[in-house]
């Protein structure tokens, strides 16, 4: 009966949630006001971002030197900054990076803004806490919008996440990651294992659509 119910729901949801995000869009959430062009991931509909971004808020956060590893709309790293975090936020998207430009300065918040296919242009340092919410699919990337989405055939983003993710923590950084029920885990816990990371288990959630999970990820040696 649930999965008669989730793909009623689907079938119809999806098509019309595409068709209202086909345009840009005002979004609000706890006084935090973004306006998001429709090639952005919306926040607001995706239980991704708000499972993760409720994560955020139970870490201390004043003065932690956080990174936003694929900010999207940019909702995790204004909350942060917002909240004393000196805040750094990436995105592969051009379109995603000039968007929290701008609602960066709506909300009268301080963050430097990298355009980034993961850390390919971060200078070197290292954080305190990252947040990373990253594409779920296996399929390739044809457009900036699809990398919100699509981690590569073969898992590449990934792959390119942990071989290059040690070169930017420290033995206390806190790595947390949303996944959920579709993601290919047993692909995501080998790239983890080969650069000696082990995701834990920190949260799980489901609703009707899909199971959520968040992760805490961890070096082993």
């Amino acid at each position: 009966m649930n999965t008669v119910l989730r793909n009623i729901v689907a079938h119809t949801y999806k098509p019309l949630l595409v068709k209202y995000l086909s345009t840009a869009r005002s979004y609000s959430n706890n006084g935090i006001k973004l306006n998001i062009p429709p090639e952005v991931f919306h926040p607001g509909f995706f239980f991704s971002t708000q499972l993760l971004l409720q994560q955020i808020k139970k870490s201390s956060l004043h003065q932690k030197r956080f990174l936003e590893l694929g900010c999207g709309s940019g909702l995790i790293a204004i909350t942060a900054a917002g909240r004393g975090a000196v805040v750094t936020a990436t995105d592969i998207n051009p379109v995603a990076v000039a968007a929290l430009k701008s609602n960066s300065k709506k909300n009268n918040v301080d963050i430097e803004i990298i355009e980034s296919d993961l850390f390919s242009t971060i200078p070197q340092q290292a954080f305190d806490i990252i947040a990373i919410n990253p594409p779920y699919y296996k399929k390739q990337p044809v457009n900036a919008k699809d990398y919100a989405w699509c981690c590569g055939e073969n898992g590449e983003y990934f792959s390119a996440l942990f071989a290059t993710l040690a070169g930017y923590i420290h033995q206390q950084t806190e790595i947390i990651m949303v996944l959920f029920n579709g993601c290919d885990m047993e692909m995501i816990n080998s790239f983890a294992a080969k650069n000696n990371f082990i995701l834990k288990l920190l949260l799980r959630k489901k609703n009707i659509l899909e199971e959520n999970f968040i992760f805490k990820i961890e070096p082993t040696a």
